[in-house]
């Protein structure tokens, strides 16, 4: 069923419930329409008028820092929806969801999902049999009702709920956001770029780390456009070499994909889970190139850095690495690769004229430009089952989470220790413990994730770094406030409607605020 506010609809069945009105319609002036349901052992009932529709319970994306009456968010038609336990609020017992669990949406001023057991019927009640509360109120806390139903659907009293003074004293953060949603998506844009400093970009490179066949490759991040997953559809093209995988669709623009394992002449793997794409721009092209793994983000000092040994550097298609970086006193060599070069290889030649015919490719180079200032560009990393970003600025590197750390006395609980990177003290923190979830035992997968905050460089421990993806500025609005300190932290978040996927958006200048 779905209403608008303020309307009162005749009489109807609500997602298979029995309508028990037992009033004429043309009894409208003598009557208020209301909504009955179970939660608990418990019969309520809600005035129709702020309710939008009653759905079934969606799936979640979970909150961090949020209230534990709050399920998390979910996304109805496209727009982001909070969910909350009427469980949970009144203190009844944990229920598991079944067939009859369904969620009101009730809209005032901010929609919300309240999940209730059952939703029994929509029901036209003569005012003669609505009591107020106060017969009641010496014995029952009557805070959030507003009358009382007698002799009604075969219930002898059904308690009517306030809604409005609910979600005013439960959930003012979320009644408060509405008024300032401009201003806080505006502050959030304003917070979200940090600027680089001067002595990095004159004297280190930043590199882009990633595997292929176990050994480690990098390709410099100012030619890194960004990095995605391997889609599930892949558009093979007919009659071309191997090293070409075919085609996909990015933002609407097509990419030709090629694969490096073939072009090293490597044995073929087939993508999975930790598969990634890296798309490799120069000039108006665009190719992207796909990998066992994307493992770190590294800044490397220039004098790590070495040209490729003549007596090792070869003509044709293998030439497109240029450089070594020497790591670990040397223990540790990553193959640098020139996108260049790279675009000189005929395996991306003959991939760039899969689409060159194509209306789409021909404009590549000013569709880049028009997305510039239309997308925003975020580092997605995961913990626990939920994706979180940062903006790219925000990150100055990702390294992986060293086997020993220098514990420090008395610091936060959510403090893991200190490391020496390159020769300067990083302190680290575990995030997971920062936003109130559950620790879990390290992992190969886990990375440290470096933040420049306030001048200041910080690592953070996340379950693992998924991509780096352009997101569209107007798929990003502000985020429901559920407390104070989620408030700050989670201010936005990417609402990714035809990916069925949200990305809660951190400002990491409020992580390291106790």
């Amino acid at each position: 069923m779905t209403t608008t506010p303020h309307e009162s609809p005749p009489p109807t069945n609500v997602d298979g419930a029995d309508n028990d009105s037992g009033v004429e319609s043309g009894e409208v002036s003598n009557t208020h329409q209301f909504v009955t349901f179970t939660a608990g052992n418990e019969v309520f009932a809600v005035d129709i008028a702020p309710v939008q529709e009653i759905i079934r319970v969606p799936g979640v994306v979970r909150v961090p820092l949020a209230p534990r009456t709050i399920d998390g968010l979910a996304n109805l038609r496209g727009k982001v929806l909070p969910i909350i336990s009427l469980r949970r609020i009144f203190g009844f017992d944990e229920q598991e969801h079944d067939d009859s669990t369904r969620a009101l949406v009730i809209d005032f001023g901010q929609p919300l999902g309240f999940v209730v057991d059952k939703v029994a019927s929509v029901v036209a009640v003569d005012n003669a049999k609505i009591e107020p509360v106060d017969s009641i109120q010496g014995t029952v806390n009557t805070e959030f009702l507003s009358g009382i139903i007698k002799d009604v659907g075969g219930h002898a009293m059904i308690m009517v709920l306030d809604f409005a003074k609910l979600i005013s004293r439960e959930f003012a953060e979320i009644t408060a956001m509405a008024k300032r949603a401009s201003l806080t998506s505006f502050a959030a844009g304003e917070a979200g770029a940090t600027e680089l400093e001067e002595d990095q970009v004159t004297d280190e490179l930043q590199l882009v780390c990633f595997e292929v066949f176990e050994q480690e490759y990098a390709i410099p991040i100012a030619d890194v456009q960004e990095i995605v997953q391997v889609p599930d559809d892949i558009i093979h093209v007919p009659h071309s070499q191997s090293h070409v995988l075919g085609i996909m669709t990015l933002r609407s623009r097509l990419l030709p994909l090629v694969s490096l394992r073939r072009m090293f002449g490597l044995p073929p793997q087939n993508a999975d889970e930790r598969s990634r794409i890296v798309v490799v721009a120069l000039g108006n092209a665009s190719v992207g190139i796909v990998m066992d793994s994307v493992n770190e983000v590294l800044h490397v000092p220039k004098s790590a850095v070495d040209s490729m040994p003549s007596l090792l550097a070869r003509d044709g298609d293998l030439s497109d690495i240029s450089d070594i970086c020497r790591l670990d006193n040397g223990k540790r060599l990553i193959s640098i690769i020139s996108a260049r070069n790279l675009f000189r290889h005929s395996a991306v030649k003959e991939a760039l004229t899969t689409v060159v015919h194509d209306d789409n490719a021909k404009n590549l180079g000013t569709t880049e430009e028009a997305e510039t200032d239309d997308d925003e560009q975020v580092v997605v990393f995961r913990l626990d089952k939920e994706e979180f970003g940062v903006s790219i600025e925000s990150v100055q590197e990702i390294v992986r989470v060293p086997d020993e750390m220098t514990h420090v006395p008395k610091a936060p609980a959510f403090v893991e220790g200190a490391i020496n990177l390159r020769g300067a003290v990083l302190p680290v923190i575990d995030l997971r413990r920062r936003l109130g979830l559950p620790s879990v035992a390290r992992t190969d997968s886990q990375r440290v994730m470096v933040f420049l905050i306030d001048g200041t460089r910080t690592g953070f421990i996340v379950d693992s770094v998924a991509e780096v993806l352009k997101i569209p500025r107007a798929a990003i609005e502000p985020a429901p406030r559920f407390s104070a300190d989620q408030g700050h932290l989670l201010t936005r978040m990417a609402n990714l409607d035809k990916q069925k996927r949200m990305v809660q958006l951190i400002e990491p200048a409020h992580l390291i605020v106790a």
